[in-house]
């Protein structure tokens, strides 16, 4: 006959059960540790990048972050306060030389040009009347000394006449004086009026000249006029494509307000910003590399503007190959601007552990282990880090991502 088991025995039971499921639980994590950290302090060669120290020429360079613009771009503004009432084409096309875009409200600014050309012609018209004018007043003037030179003529052959009776006896001195006086009061009075014609018509000139600079004055606003209204039919003014348009019908389109631009999406530049530190660094002629992925294109500076905004430099590189494949409008980019230039120094190649100079610990290949080990690097560029202590000619240093082992002072290299 069975006998009932008691509960507390059941209850011993159970933690035999226990332990054993804890002891094997634990066994197998001490395993899977045991394996992890075998494999962390394991490495095969073919799993990391090396590079073998050497001697050689370090071009040095300052890194910038960049991005990929248009080598040409235009920005197409109204030039009148109207609204847009058409719009003919869409971000994306294609345009031509001429080719309309959009249409703005002109009915405003028509009604104002039609008002500036009939002043044009009043004012053309008031400068023909001016002339008319002028020509009348002068001619009067010109017949009155012509009427005043023939009787200071007549007066002077009285006056001969008079003296040469008088030489006669046939005639008085008081007689001669009276018509020598007659002669000198008309001769000063044709001087007078020939002093007045003069004064006339330099007046005139002058007068006129103001006039017709006015006319000319008000003719070069009715042309600025006309290329403004001319303007506001908003059309391409060169082949390229349109890369924004403001498409909303009806919206305001005030004086100087962007409404679409156009770019050269064939060729292209890089606007390029660097920290102001590095200002002195930089400068117009200056060769750079600019980094897309693995391709490399070289350029020169072209540009640098002379201020500094928000502890940042600006600055335009103009590629030598700007039409390559893999620029895109946008793009960021690294940019290389070399500024200097060491022979015959110790280097390694540049990859992701380079943050600036510096001390770095880097494991070195000895034998099937990597040792890690202090060493100083300076200067660098896109290819090459300055190796200035730590390591000798022919060292082979990982350049690989090494940093879940910043922890291990040697690590074993498998082939």
């Amino acid at each position: 006959m069975d006998r009932e088991i008691s509960k507390e025995q059941q209850r011993k039971e159970q933690r035999k059960q226990f332990l054993k499921i804890g002891a094997v639980a634990g066994g197998v994590i001490a395993v899977v540790v045991l394996v992890i950290s075998m494999l962390q302090t394991s490495l095969k060669r073919k799993d990391l990048t090396f590079s073998t120290v050497d001697k050689g020429v370090i071009e040095v360079s300052v890194n910038a972050s960049g991005k990929v613009v248009p080598a040409f771009e235009e920005i197409i503004t109204s030039p009148i306060n109207s609204r847009i009432v058409e719009v003919y084409k869409k971000g994306g096309d294609s345009v031509d030389v001429g080719t309309p875009i959009l249409k703005l409200d002109l009915q405003s600014a028509e009604t104002e040009y039609n008002k500036q050309l009939d002043e044009e012609q009043m004012k053309s018209l008031q400068l023909q009347q001016q002339r008319v004018i002028n020509h009348n007043k002068l001619s009067e003037m010109e017949m009155n000394l012509k009427v005043s030179r023939m009787e200071l003529d007549r007066k002077a052959v009285e006056l001969r006449n008079e003296r040469y009776l008088d030489s006669l006896g046939a005639g008085t001195t008081d007689k001669v004086r009276q018509v020598e006086l007659d002669y000198n009061v008309s001769l000063l009075k044709l001087k007078e009026d020939e002093q007045k014609y003069e004064n006339e018509q330099a007046l005139v000139d002058a007068d006129l000249k103001v006039k017709e600079l006015e006319l000319n004055i008000f003719r070069k606003s009715l042309a600025e006029t006309r290329r403004t209204l001319e303007d506001a039919q908003i059309r391409s003014p060169r082949k390229a494509i349109l890369t924004y348009i403001n498409n909303e019908i009806g919206s305001l389109a005030g004086q100087g307000t962007q409404v679409a631009v156009i770019s050269d999406l064939s060729h292209f530049k890089i606007e390029g910003e660097i920290a102001d530190t590095y200002g002195d660094r930089i400068a117009t002629g200056s060769k750079t590399v600019v980094k897309i992925g693995n391709d490399k294109l070289e350029g020169v500076v072209s540009e640098v503007t002379p201020l500094s905004r928000n502890g940042v430099i600006s600055f335009t590189v103009q590629l030598r190959e700007d039409n390559h494949f893999r620029l895109r409008s946008g793009l960021k980019t690294d940019v290389y601007v070399m500024n200097a230039v060491k022979d015959d120094v110790l280097r390694i190649a540049n990859s992701s552990y380079y943050q600036g100079k510096g001390e770095y610990e880097l494991f070195v290949v000895n034998g099937n282990q990597l040792i890690k080990r202090k060493v100083r690097l300076g200067d660098s560029n896109f290819e090459y880090v300055e190796v200035i202590d730590g390591l000798i000619e022919g060292d082979q240093v990982v350049v690989s991502d090494m940093a879940i082992y910043k922890d291990k002072n040697k690590l074993n290299l498998n082939e």
